[in-house]
């Protein structure tokens, strides 16, 4: 196994309002990448992608981590760390430099780079990204690698995410407890979008709605490249809830009942089919009808579409979209979700998994692994020499204190 610090292997992180993931990947001999690990813990300690409980949200995160670490047969001192929650923010912006040699070299693009993210950004927010949409190099458009070009001047178009930074260093601190630095984080659209869209849909134009426990992400790509990106704090837990209410079950039950009976479409249901559900305190069950369960489900399912489609009205990329709606995350295994989507949207949607992925592909293969896998591949693609969020050598000193403490049973 390659070393894990030469970036052959990357370790991915996705804490989530209902699930810790992690993902391993390693760098395979055609320049692709197998996943080798994975672990999965339930999650307790976030509400809506935000961490409430440091200290149930590290518990998840350790499962999580020892899970894949017995599985991939590494030792994970760094991780690419996944976050969504209603407090990020996007926002596009421009900058322009004059090209002093003629030629755009790195140097150039470094500057226009830097005067593009020159924003009066506020004390209590963190620049997570800086994406390059295009480059301009005098005239001309359309541009996505400027070097060698001659031009008297370059403009950088780019689009700027930024996040609470007391969220954020809330996602490092929960890590650096279990000994993990955070090599950096990720928007979780982004990352999923790695792993579920083609480069065709990201040229055409496409929307890509992931679907998670706490909140729906959304990331618009045009031409190639991000446009917007949108976080809704409403998710998959919302239906669940829905359903403990409307079969007056407990919430793990009404969990249950969602992943095995549930359908986003009443009129994909047979009227007769019928399951059993306990009620709150188990002492007795009842029969329900699936229609009545999807009766529950698809108005809080097209609520969320009804959102989602707001926003893209209300930044004028609705009918710029002409390879429709890509629907991932956990939540979207639900039958009928895609065709629910089409209904709502009127255009195109289809369901994304995890693609061009060796090794366990046929265990990720489903929407609940997107953004662990995207942040392997983002990884892999932004591989940083230094832990952006801390060092990896601090990563592996806290990591033998942390097991130490475990073994001996004793407060360092």
């Amino acid at each position: 196994m390659n070393d894990p610090r030469s970036g052959s292997i990357v370790a991915a992180l996705d804490i989530g309002t209902t699930k810790v993931c992690c993902v391993v990947g390693e760098r395979n001999g055609a320049g692709g990448v197998d996943i080798v690990g994975i672990g999965t813990h339930p999650s307790t300690g976030l509400r809506k992608g935000v961490v409430i409980n440091i200290d149930d949200t590290v518990r998840s995160i350790q499962a999580a981590i020892e899970e894949a670490e017995m599985m991939a047969g590494v030792e994970i001192a760094s991780v690419y760390a996944g976050i969504a929650a209603g407090h990020v923010r996007s926002l596009n912006s421009q900058g322009m430099v004059p090209v002093k040699t003629g030629q755009v070299g790195q140097s150039d693009i470094d500057k226009v780079m830097d005067t593009a993210q020159a924003l009066a950004i506020p004390m209590d927010r963190e620049v997570l990204h800086v994406i390059a949409q295009e480059f301009l190099v005098d005239d001309q458009e359309g541009i996505q690698d400027p070097r060698g070009m001659s031009g008297v001047r370059l403009t950088a178009k780019v689009h700027i995410v930024t996040a609470s930074v007391a969220a954020a260093r809330n996602v490092v601190k929960c890590c650096n407890m279990t000994g993990l630095s955070v090599r950096d984080i990720v928007l979780e659209q982004l990352a999923s979008s790695e792993a579920t869209l083609t480069r065709d849909e990201k040229d055409l134009g496409v929307a890509l709605v992931d679907i998670g426990g706490g909140t729906t992400d959304v990331a618009i790509y045009t031409g190639g490249a991000v446009v917007h990106t949108y976080v809704l704090p409403i998710g998959g837990a919302h239906i669940t809830s829905d359903i403990a209410y409307g079969l007056r079950a407990p919430i793990k039950v009404a969990e249950m009942v969602k992943r095995q009976h549930g359908c986003a479409m009443v009129d994909l249901v047979d009227n007769n089919e019928m399951f059993e559900v306990p009620h709150v305190g188990g002492e007795r069950v009842h029969n329900t009808s699936r229609k009545m369960l999807a009766e529950v489900i698809e108005p809080r399912v097209e609520e969320i579409f009804d959102l989602v489609k707001a926003e893209l009205r209300r930044t004028g990329y609705e009918d710029l979209l002409p390879a429709g709606i890509v629907l991932t995350g956990g939540a979207t295994s639900l039958p009928g979700t895609p065709e629910l989507a089409e209904r709502v949207f009127g255009v195109p949607s289809r369901r994304g998994v995890p693609r061009d992925v060796g090794g366990l592909s046929d265990v990720v293969a489903s929407p609940d692994y997107s953004t662990g896998v995207g942040l392997v591949k983002w990884g892999m693609d932004h591989w940083r020499n230094e832990c952006r969020w801390g060092t990896e050598d601090e990563g592996l000193v806290s990591k033998m204190r942390s097991r130490v403490t475990q073994w001996l049973g004793l407060a360092f």
